[in-house]
Formats: structure tokens, sequence, C-alpha cells
């Protein structure tokens, strides 16, 4: 099914006019539709998708026209209610049967970021709950809506409490280098990993960044160089392979990236080259921080090697943004994501604070209870 309807806006350059047009909201009530922000046209057009039906996010999802493993939990709990209208009025067993057929569906769509599951499941939940009550499919309907609101608002408020206790690690007058984009646009606001450097300048530190462009989609370059435009902090664009030796110079005195998921042990999925970032901050001598939500960790996996990596189009590679840059024929190896282990992680960072040491015993006393969905 085609894309839903597109909606131009002009690009703008200022946090106070960015707070118009968000990542992904709702509009309407339980009959509305989901509204987001089309990362593959920026940094050049600011557009908002329009998404009537599940199908539509579903592409949105997995041609990354949303990304960042917070935005996708978001936005798979609003698909299921799109994908829930035409079934309010039918029995139970239909609107039961099409719930399963919605989730398995998003199910499919991106298969590392955890937060897309969790999202799945939690809205399965609510929905048996409210069964259990003697809750009728239009009431269910309605309060499965009322769920994936919260879980927007969770999001906010997690991002929020994420950047404040990550400002605490990042000294004054520092240079730190991410990698993707772990900002607003990657979750419902603020972002992770970014929201770290927000918090530490909204606290009157110095703080230049440099940004990796992230290879093969340039999520750095196309959407992590614009937010920070966007609020006006200090950032430098580097190619991803130019990490080491900006840190060698001395340019760097923290890293900090975002994840799409958590293993129990501390092993954690981010993009693709993020490994060879904490390798090389290892080897300078420089801490390396992950900065996530309590809903991107999966206890259920002992260590990283379980995490399942996606594999993406070789097109990306040979042919990205519509030019040739590989020989035809070429064999392409495209995995999404890499696995940092936790023993290259100083710190990881959540909405319940700072896990250091990082190890087994030491995620779970933080999390507490945080993974009863998980």
């Amino acid at each position: 099914m085609p894309p839903g309807r597109l909606r131009p806006r002009r690009e703008k350059r200022r946090e106070r006019e960015m707070e118009e047009v968000r990542t992904l909201h709702w509009v309407g009530d339980a009959d509305g539709c989901l509204r987001m922000i089309d990362q593959t046209r920026l940094p050049l057009e600011l557009v908002e998708l329009e998404c009537r039906d599940v199908e539509t996010v579903w592409e949105a999802i997995r041609t990354l026209r949303v990304r960042g493993a917070p935005a996708i939990g978001v936005a798979a709990a609003y698909g299921i209610c799109l994908g829930l209208q035409t079934v309010a009025g039918q029995d139970a067993a239909a609107f039961f049967a099409r719930l399963q057929q919605v989730t398995d569906y998003l199910a499919e769509s991106r298969p590392t970021a955890v937060n897309l599951f969790w999202a799945i499941r939690r809205m399965i939940q609510r929905a048996i709950d409210l069964q259990k009550e003697g809750a009728s499919p239009a009431e269910t309907r309605d309060a499965l809506l009322a769920e994936a609101q919260a879980i927007e608002e969770e999001d906010r408020r997690m991002c929020r409490d994420i950047g404040r206790h990550g400002a605490e690690l990042l000294p004054d007058a520092a240079g730190v280098l991410t990698h993707c984009n772990a900002g607003g646009l990657a979750t419902a606001d603020y972002g992770t990993a970014l929201a770290v450097i927000y918090s530490a300048v909204e606290a009157g530190k110095n703080i230049h960044v440099f940004v990796d462009e992230t290879r093969p989609l340039l999520q750095g370059a196309r959407l992590t160089a614009w937010e920070l435009r966007q609020r006006d902090i200090p950032c430098t664009l580097i190619c991803d392979n130019m990490a080491a030796v900006v840190m060698k110079q001395g340019k760097v005195q923290a890293a900090v990236t975002g994840a799409d998921r958590i293993a129990s042990n501390g092993d954690a999925a981010n993009k693709i080259g993020t490994y060879g970032v904490a390798l090389a901050a290892a080897a300078h001598r420089i801490p390396f921080y992950v900065a996530a939500p309590s809903s991107t960790f999966d206890l259920s996996l002992e260590t990283g090697d379980a995490i399942p990596i996606e594999l993406r189009d070789a097109e990306e590679i040979t042919c990205g943004f519509g030019r040739q840059t590989a020989p035809d024929g070429i064999d392409v190896y495209n995995p999404a994501f890499d696995v940092t282990p936790a023993e290259l992680i100083e710190a990881l960072i959540c909405e319940r604070g700072v896990i250091r040491p990082v190890c087994k015993e030491r995620i779970a006393a933080v999390l507490g209870d945080t993974q009863r969905l998980g």
C-alpha cells in the first residue's frame, strides 16, 4: 500500500519552531490518525507523513521514515490503534483476531529494536485485561488509544530524566562524539544520547559535538547535525572513519550513543559502527556511554550474542541516495546494527539513573520492576 498523504512544511531553524512539529503524534479521537516527521526527507525538507492505516505505519517503520527504538515503539502502539478502527463495532472474537493480525504484522517491520516488541506486548496485555473486565470492543479500542498516548508521554518523561542523569557525566568544555541519531527524532521528544548533551548545555556547560555521518544512510549527517543546528549547539560533522583521529588529537573527552536493544549483561546493540567507536574510545581512554530508556533493555537475553541483527538491502550501500557507487553485481554485507560488549561501556544511562559498573547484577538492581512487560 502506498504511503499516506504528505504535508510539506518549510524547514525551521529554531527549537521554538521545532516544537510545532513533533516527531510523531496522534490527531483526533479513536477514529483519528497518526502524524510523524518523514525523516527520509531531512535535512532539506521538513515534511509530515499522515498515517490513516496500519500499512502506512509498517511502511514508515520499515523504510526509516520513523526510526530510533523509542519512536518505533510509539509508532507501533499507534499503528495498532489504526489497525483496530475497522472492527470496533464487531464482536470480541473478530476484534481480537484483528488485534493478533495487526500485532503480528507490525512485529515483522524491524527485528532489532526491542521497543517495538515491548510496545506491542504492552498493548496486547492491556486489551486482555480489558476483556477480563468485560469491556466491549469499542471501549477496548478507546482504552488502547489512551494506552498508546501514555506510552508516548512516558517516553517524553524518560528522555528528560535520561538527560538529567547523563548531563552530570559530561565535563565542561568537552568535545563529545556521537554516532547515528539518538535525539528527538528517535524518540517522542528530546532524545536519549542527545538528551544528555541538551541537558548539559542547559546546565551551562560548553559542549562541542562531533557528529559521525553514520554510513550508509547518514543519520548523523542528515538528522543529528540538523537537530543540533536547530538548538544552536556547536557541532562538527566527520566521516565515520575519522572518529579515532579526533580522539587521538584530544578533541573528544566523551562519547555517547543510544541503543536499540540492551541485553541483561549490558551488551548494547546500536547502529552499525558503534562498536568501532567504543573500541576507539577504549584505546584512547575516553569514556563511552550508552543512553536508553528501560524499555530498550531485554532482560530475557543473557548476552548481546542473542540480539537479532537486521540485514538491509544492498542498494543502500551500492546506490545510496540514488547514485551508484559500486560495480554491478558486487557482493554486499549490510547489517543495520552491531553489538558493543558491556566491558567497553563506561556506564548505561536510563531514566532511573546511571548504571555503573555495567553488569547483570547492577542492571537488575536499577531497573527493578520496569521490566515486568519485557
